[in-house]
């Protein structure tokens, strides 16, 4: 709007289409982007009164001396709906306690706990008992994994527009709803498909009277509730869309810049323990009977290869959880009390760029057609971009490291694959979770901008990249396995199974129960071994009679090896590199977390005050795009690649794989995380090169995030005109 005089009102000049429609004005922006010219006419000439602004907002105040914090209160902020807990009139006094960021963190934190648990650690290792129950192959069980990343991509961009002008704790009460109902919808087939049948007992010794299996190929109506696990998993992502994305923007909203990173790297820190706490629980249920709460029970075992634990229990005990939180979520108001003083008393960080000035709508953003124009123009953010392309390239390595870490540790220092999971867990865990808080700790203890906190990600990157080779350092060359790597007891031929002293026995080569011989040689199975007969009140199981196995001269044996030739599990690793390694790849995990929240962190600092939703669900869509929807993928068929035998059945279909080369293993995913981390610093450092800060002669809140768009916009104007006059 034009003065008498024809200088436009520095309020009024068009702002970018992602800021804040009302805003007070920074008196010190206004004075500062004041040429002297300008300044002199201002002297010379008496001041009139504006005419009133025709969008009906109200007047600036007056001017006053540079550098003055004067900010105009928060009845001047109408977009901040600050109000008590409650349901309209119902507003208890106890509820006010929790009306705080502490107290909205405290419910965050249970929610994505919840969620951690039923889709990191419940799903994951139901997974193979689900596989048994429903005869599923493992594509279709992948299928059902992937159906939740899915349904976060699609819904991630229309969520984070949408509800980033809406009321963000009622959009969580929502992701309550969802994720329950995913639970609960998770755990039908168990109620539907009736009660489980035992098959018939399996004999793991040889018996030369045996028959061939046969191969049959059948169909089964069980695989059918495939679609019903596809089902539950997409309203489960239907539910983590809003909790990741508008549940951080508003602790964000809530809390002073410094503290910012803290309450975030507490609320990612808390969903990290999610699977933990889902593969304890997971676990322990798995030890139950299968149809236990239905009054059925049975006398096998879990060693017994028919034996199916209740999966199903777990999913309703977090649908329960989860519903429970619908009702705290409700009651939050819009904004918490004092957001706006908050909000008045940040410093915008927004990176400069050339695209801001493209929009001049005041009701830009109000509308969904405004979505593809807000898109393209957070794409055009050369940091914010950079930083997108960086978290990508990091999931993609942590999401491959945290579906394989547990067969690399098992295959390269012989364990069992339960106790490879508890390792694996005990690495992960902890170090994510640790590295989560310190890296908000940290960031806020210094009190970091946006650019400093890019470079605090960076130099932790690179110290993580440093710690990745250890995986070269800490691996071990594969023990004796009988027709793979050594010949049955000097006869037969590698890579064959079935030699002559097994010849008889009709061995399945589908069923692996591996066998450590006295002769200190990994047998595929008691069968493949030769053993006649077994001690099965023993644990762990011994075998007799075994054809395969010989006493090899150079091994002397022990006291524990008389009276048995085999013993079921694995043999004994005499590689001693497994402390050296976890620890190392502990400390690498932390690093790798630790610039996880910074980050997050810089990626609300570099864009504008009113798209920061949006911003963070364009990077969960690429981050899922790029990253943890391939890098499983990726590191499957890397890990593929170093197999040495192969599951293969009777119709000879390839199964799994149940050997690997450990040191073909070890340098393939040195490769792989070498490669991610220096694309990850690469960008980080490019983010860094990018980003151009507001000027600093500039004074603007953070409510006010195209102050600095409208301070240069509004010297050039006052310059412009005052070459004119």
């Amino acid at each position: 709007m034009k003065g008498r005089k024809g200088i436009d009102n520095p309020a009024f000049v068009n702002s970018s289409p992602d800021t804040p429609r009302r805003f007070s004005a920074s008196p010190s922006s206004v004075e500062v982007s004041a040429s002297p010219a300008d300044t002199q006419r201002e002297d010379s000439q008496p001041h009139e009164p504006q005419e009133p602004p025709e969008s009906g907002e109200p007047p600036l105040p007056a001017a006053t001396a540079p550098g003055s914090r004067e900010r105009s209160g928060p009845e001047s902020l109408p977009e901040f709906e600050e109000g008590p807990c409650g349901w309209g009139n119902i507003q208890p006094q106890c509820l006010q306690l929790c009306n705080t960021p502490q107290g909205f963190l405290v419910h965050y934190c249970l929610l994505a706990l919840t969620q951690g648990v039923v889709v990191n650690g419940l799903i994951n290792i139901s997974i193979s008992t689900i596989e048994k129950r429903y005869e599923m192959k493992s594509s279709l069980t992948g299928l059902i994994s992937s159906s939740y990343d899915i349904s976060f991509c699609l819904l991630s961009l229309f969520v984070s527009y949408i509800g980033e002008r809406g009321h963000k704790p009622r959009w969580l009460a929502f992701a309550s709803f969802f994720i329950g109902l995913g639970a609960l919808v998770f755990s039908l087939p168990k109620f539907f498909s009736g009660k489980y049948e035992l098959g018939s007992p399996f004999e793991d010794t040889c018996f030369t009277t045996q028959n061939t299996t046969s191969c049959t190929s059948s169909s089964s109506s069980l695989s059918n509730y495939l679609y019903v696990f596809i089902l539950g998993q997409l309203l489960l992502g239907a539910g983590g869309t809003p909790l990741y994305i508008l549940g951080t923007a508003f602790i964000d909203d809530s809390v002073p810049t410094h503290k910012s990173s803290l309450y975030i790297g507490i609320g990612y820190a808390v969903s990290v323990l999610g699977p933990a706490v889902g593969y304890l629980l997971g676990g322990q249920l798995l030890t139950m009977y299968i149809d236990v709460g239905l009054g059925q029970s049975t006398d096998i075992t879990e060693e017994d290869p028919r034996w199916l634990g209740a999966w199903w229990i777990g999913f309703i005990l977090t649908w329960l959880i989860a519903w429970s939180l619908i009702i705290p979520f409700s009651c939050f108001p819009k904004h918490l009390p004092g957001t706006a003083k908050i909000q008045e008393g940040k410093t915008s960080q927004t990176h400069q760029n050339n695209s801001s000035l493209q929009y001049t709508d005041e009701n830009f953003g109000k509308s969904f057609k405004d979505f593809p124009a807000a898109l393209k123009n957070l794409m055009r953010n050369t940091v914010f971009m950079c930083l997108v392309v960086s978290t990508s390239s990091e999931a993609l390595v942590t999401t491959g490291f945290a579906t394989f870490l547990p067969k690399f540790i098992e295959n390269q220092f012989g364990l069992s694959s339960s106790f490879a999971a508890i390792l694996g867990g005990a690495v992960l865990i902890p170090g994510a979770a640790f590295g989560q808080v310190l890296g908000g700790v940290l960031v806020s203890k210094f009190k970091m901008t946006c650019k400093n906190t890019m470079k605090f990600a960076w130099l932790a990157s690179l110290i993580a990249l440093m710690l990745c080779f250890v995986f070269v350092y800490a691996n071990c060359e594969n023990e004796p396995f009988a027709g793979v790597s050594e010949a049955y007891n000097g006869t037969g031929d590698l890579g064959n199974l079935t030699t002559s002293c097994n010849a008889n026995c009709n061995c399945i080569r589908s069923y692996y129960y591996p066998v450590c011989g006295r002769d200190g040689v990994q047998y595929f199975s008691p069968c493949f071994a030769g053993c006649k007969s077994s001690a099965s009140e023993i644990r762990p199981k011994i075998y007799y009679n075994c054809s395969c196995i010989g006493m090899k001269t150079e091994i002397t044996p022990t006291a524990a090896s008389f009276g048995f030739e085999a013993k079921a599990g694995k043999c004994e690793t005499r590689c001693t590199h497994l402390p050296m390694f976890l620890a190392i790849f502990f400390a690498a995990i932390v690093f790798t977390f630790m610039a996880g929240t910074p980050i997050t962190v810089s990626i609300l600092r570099c864009v504008n005050q009113k798209q920061r939703s949006l911003a963070l669900g364009i990077q969960f869509m690429m981050l899922r795009l790029l990253g943890s929807i391939p890098g499983p993928i990726i590191f499957g068929v890397t890990i593929d690649s170093t197999c040495i035998l192969w599951d293969i059945n009777e119709c000879g279909i390839k199964g799994a794989c149940w050997t690997y080369d450990n040191i073909k293993m070890a340098y393939m995913l040195v490769a792989i995380s070498v490669t991610c981390k220096i694309i990850t610093i690469c960008f980080n450092g490019l983010a860094i090169f990018l980003y151009k800060p507001p000027p600093l002669d500039t004074d603007v809140s953070f409510q006010n995030s195209n102050a600095t768009v409208t301070a240069i916009s509004a010297e050039c104007d006052l310059n412009k005109a005052g070459n004119e006059g």
